[in-house]
């Protein structure tokens, strides 16, 4: 079987030829037909996360994918063979760039139906994000002002959409280029992040969804109003994700010292602070693709590549300026 995979970190991502997949019990084997791509992609291969997830090497990159199901577990009753499905496998299971996988059925969804396999492909980790950022952690209500930063990406595009189907006020930071594209998508307010300041036009936000790190979040915080509530996707980890990966006592003291200063500036100004790493969930996952079936939500796809191109397709992304995501073709 085919795959795409790094011998070591900062190394070459090459083509390899691996064992097929194991099936356990739970789980469902899915040719793979389209896989994202993803910074995690490309954070994982320079060795950003080493010493938060203790990866075998080698390691088979790939955090999304769509595809039909080849086979199932003896257990599994959700799934059968032939189904089209998408998924987001758990961390320490990723490894979409290949040909089959073994995920969990629980991790697991159909496709929505109104979706081909590579649009359905783009969907998987940055939806689950953008779920779990509004209607998990802040719980997003009409009427309510959430700012999305980066809203031409992949990510971006899909939390304006989705907080404009839960009836926020939506802003967010783009291009200029950009600024109609996502007023189209639903955005209300659209800051050219090159010529201006977001922290001097905007106030008295309830959410950030903060994809940069740094000074672009310490800005973030002072645009809230009490007891708003900034997501951070790009750090810094907070005590909370420390105890959800289930890091050891040196690592959670660690990451309490990491995000010290983030929380303290977050508790002078009477607002939070929330560090968000993703996590698979078909049940999830089937919500989404019912609002992409029912018009309300729809993927942003920026360009494809064909499967024997993935390095390429990665280091595209890695270069920027595409709306949307980059998409690996399995069938082209």
């Amino acid at each position: 079987m085919k795959t795409f995979s790094i011998e070591r970190y900062q190394g070459e991502i090459r083509a390899t030829d691996a064992r097929e997949p194991v099936l356990g019990d739970r789980d469902v084997l899915v040719r793979v037909r389209a896989a994202g791509t993803n910074q995690l992609d490309v954070k994982l291969a320079e060795g950003e996360f080493k010493a938060l997830l203790k990866y075998r090497l080698p390691l088979t990159l790939g955090h999304d994918l769509a595809g039909t199901v080849e086979a199932v577990g003896p257990a599994v009753t959700r799934f059968a063979v032939g189904d089209e499905v998408f998924a987001r496998p758990a961390d320490f299971r990723i490894g979409t760039f290949a040909e089959r996988i073994a995920v969990d059925e629980a991790d697991v969804a159909l496709k929505p139906a109104t979706l081909d396999m590579v649009e359905a492909a783009s969907l998987p980790l940055v939806a689950l994000t953008a779920w779990q950022a509004l209607v998990e952690k802040a719980r997003v209500q009409p009427g309510q002002k959430v700012l999305i930063h980066g809203g031409a990406g992949g990510l971006g595009s899909i939390a304006v959409q989705l907080a404009k189907h839960l009836g926020a006020h939506v802003a967010t930071t783009a291009g200029a280029s950009n600024a109609e594209w996502l007023r189209e998508l639903g955005a209300d307010e659209v800051i050219d992040y090159r010529t201006q300041r977001f922290d001097e036009l905007l106030s008295g936000y309830d959410v950030v969804v903060d994809s940069q790190g740094g000074e672009n979040l310490e800005r973030s915080l002072r645009i809230l109003k009490p007891g708003g509530i900034a997501i951070g996707l790009a750090g810094p980890p907070d005590p909370d994700f420390a105890r959800q990966i289930g890091l050891n006592a040196v690592l959670r003291l660690a990451i309490r010292g990491i995000s010290a200063t983030v929380r303290r500036q977050a508790r002078r100004l009477g607002v939070r602070y929330s560090f968000l790493w993703m996590r698979a969930d078909g049940g999830q996952l089937a919500e989404i693709a019912a609002l992409v079936d029912a018009g309300a939500l729809r993927p942003v796809v920026g360009r494809v590549f064909p499967f024997a191109e993935t390095p390429a397709a990665l280091a595209a992304l890695g270069r920027g300026g595409l709306r949307g995501k980059i998409v690996v073709d399995l069938d082209a």
